[in-house]
C-alpha cells in the first residue's frame, strides 16, 4: 500500500484483521487524545471508520494503527494514529500516514484534517500544513 514502507512490514485496510484489544489498550492507556476511552466507545469508533493497520508480515503481530472519519467525497479527518512505542523510529508511523494519504487521494477530497500536539513534523512530511484561517473554524464539544 504504500512505496515507503520499510521491507517486512504491510499494511491494511481490513478491519477485521485488527487486533481492536490491543488497539483499545494503546490508545485508552498511553494516547493522550484518548486516556480512558472504553472499549465500547473504540469498537463503535472502529465500526464508523475507514481503518488501517500496520503489520509485521513475518508474524503478523499489529505494530500500528490509524483511522480515517470520511465521506469519501469532501472531506476526511485522519485520527487515533499510533505506533508501538516497541517500534517507533524505524519510520513506520511516516509511513503510514504517507499510505493513509495515498489511499485517499481517488477520492478527490476537498480537506483532510488532524489534530496533534506532538508529531507535527511526521504530518508536515506528508504535506499536512497549519490551517490558513483558523479564525473560520469552530468546534463542538471538547477541544
Amino acid at each position: 500500500m504504500s512505496d515507503d514502507l520499510p521491507d517486512g512490514y504491510e499494511i491494511s485496510t481490513d478491519a477485521a484483521r485488527l487486533d481492536v484489544g490491543l488497539v483499545h489498550r494503546w490508545l485508552s492507556e498511553d494516547a493522550y487524545w484518548a486516556l480512558g476511552r472504553s472499549l465500547r466507545k473504540q469498537q463503535d469508533a472502529i465500526a464508523g471508520s475507514l481503518n488501517f493497520g500496520l503489520y509485521d508480515r513475518a508474524s503478523g503481530a499489529q505494530l500500528a494503527y490509524a483511522r480515517v472519519v470520511t465521506d469519501r467525497a469532501t472531506f476526511a479527518w485522519l485520527c487515533d494514529v499510533y505506533v508501538d512505542r516497541g517500534v517507533r523510529g524505524k519510520g513506520l508511523g511516516r509511513a503510514l500516514v504517507d499510505a493513509v494519504c495515498a489511499h485517499l487521494e481517488p477520492y478527490g477530497l476537498r480537506r483532510v484534517l488532524l489534530a496533534t500536539a506532538d508529531a507535527h513534523d511526521v504530518y508536515a512530511r506528508a504535506g499536512f500544513a497549519p490551517l490558513a484561517t483558523p479564525g473560520k473554524w469552530m468546534a463542538l464539544g471538547e477541544q
